[in-house]
C-alpha cells in the first residue's frame, strides 16, 4: 500500500462499491462552498475550567483528589508535575471521563473578548478529549499503521459519505503529527520511539476529529523512555500541535518543555493542585 494513501476500500474494505480518493483541494473547496455556511468572524474564545474536584474512589475513605481547581484557555499548554502518587494521573483520568468525580465539575466555558462568559457552561464529555497515556506504543493492537489507526471504527454499515469524513480526517491527523510519509503497510512496533509517538497522537486525533477538532488532548509523560533525538523531536511536534490544540501535559521533564508552558501547577501529596511558574 502506498505512503499515506487513503480510500475507501482500504480504510473499510472492499465491499465499497464506489471507490473514494482524498477530495483535492478544487473539489473540497466546491464541496465547502454548497454545504459551509458564511463564517462569522468572533473574538470568543472557550476555555477548561475545573472547579473543586474531590475523587475518593468507590469503598474507599481517602481522596485521591481535594479541591482541585484550574482553567486553561483553548490553544494553550498546560503542565502539570508533581511527586508520583500524588493523583497527577487520578485527574487525567477524570478529564478525560474514565473516572467521575466524587463532587465538583469538568467543564468548556465559552467567554467573551471582554472575558465575560457568554454562555452556560458545558460539561466536558470523553467524546471531545483525546488522551495518550503513558508508553502507548504498549498498547498496539495492530500489525500494520492503518489497522493501528483505524482500529474501532464503522466498516460496512456506514454510509459513502461518513466514510469520506473519516478518510479526510485520517490525512488531517497524519498531517498534523507528521505521518504523512510513512507506509501504512509497516508494523507499528517497528517504528522509532518518536514515530510510536507520532501515531498514539494521530490515533486520538483521529477519534476527536469524529466530532470537531478535541477540547482537550491530554498526554501522561509524553517523554518517557526516548532518546535524546526522539525526545527533541516530540517537543518539537507538541510545538507544532500548540498552534492547533489545548494540550495538558503531566511529566517529570521540566527543562525541556518549559518554552511550550503557558500555565502550569504543582500536585502536592494528597491530591491538592496549586499553580507555581516554572
Amino acid at each position: 500500500m502506498a505512503a499515506s494513501a487513503f480510500s475507501a476500500s482500504s480504510l473499510f474494505g472492499s465491499r465499497i462499491n464506489e471507490p473514494l480518493t482524498l477530495i483535492s483541494s478544487k473539489s473540497r473547496s466546491k464541496l465547502n462552498s454548497k454545504r459551509t455556511p458564511p463564517v462569522k468572524i468572533s473574538c470568543d474564545y472557550s476555555c477548561l475550567e475545573v472547579k473543586d474536584v474531590y475523587y475518593r474512589p468507590p469503598g474507599t475513605q481517602i481522596n485521591l483528589l481535594n479541591g482541585v481547581s484550574f482553567s486553561l484557555p483553548e490553544k494553550s499548554f498546560g503542565l502539570i508535575f508533581g511527586q508520583s502518587g500524588s493523583g497527577k494521573t487520578t485527574l487525567l483520568q477524570l478529564l478525560a471521563g474514565l473516572s467521575k468525580p466524587t463532587s465538583g465539575s469538568i467543564c468548556i466555558q465559552r467567554y467573551t473578548n471582554e472575558g465575560n462568559p457568554n454562555q452556560s457552561p458545558k460539561l466536558l464529555v470523553p467524546e471531545r478529549v483525546g488522551i495518550v497515556f503513558q508508553f502507548p506504543e504498549r498498547y498496539f493492537v495492530a500489525d500494520n499503521v492503518l489497522d493501528e489507526v483505524t482500529f474501532g471504527w464503522p466498516r460496512q454499515r456506514s454510509g459513502l459519505q461518513v466514510k469520506e469524513h473519516l478518510a479526510l480526517n485520517l490525512q488531517r491527523a497524519f498531517n498534523w503529527v507528521g505521518l504523512n510519509g510513512i507506509s501504512l503497510d509497516k508494523d507499528p512496533h517497528s517504528l522509532s520511539g518518536g514515530y510510536k509517538r507520532r501515531l498514539a497522537l494521530a490515533i486520538q486525533l483521529v477519534r476527536t476529529f469524529r466530532a470537531q477538532v478535541p477540547d482537550v488532548l491530554i498526554l501522561d509523560e509524553p517523554l518517557a523512555g526516548l532518546d535524546w533525538k526522539a525526545r527533541v523531536d516530540v517537543v518539537k511536534l507538541l510545538q507544532h500541535l500548540k498552534k492547533e490544540l489545548t494540550i495538558l501535559v503531566v511529566s517529570h521533564d521540566l527543562k525541556e518543555l518549559q518554552d511550550l508552558v503557558d500555565r502550569s501547577w504543582r500536585m502536592e501529596m494528597g491530591g491538592v493542585l496549586r499553580e507555581e511558574c516554572l
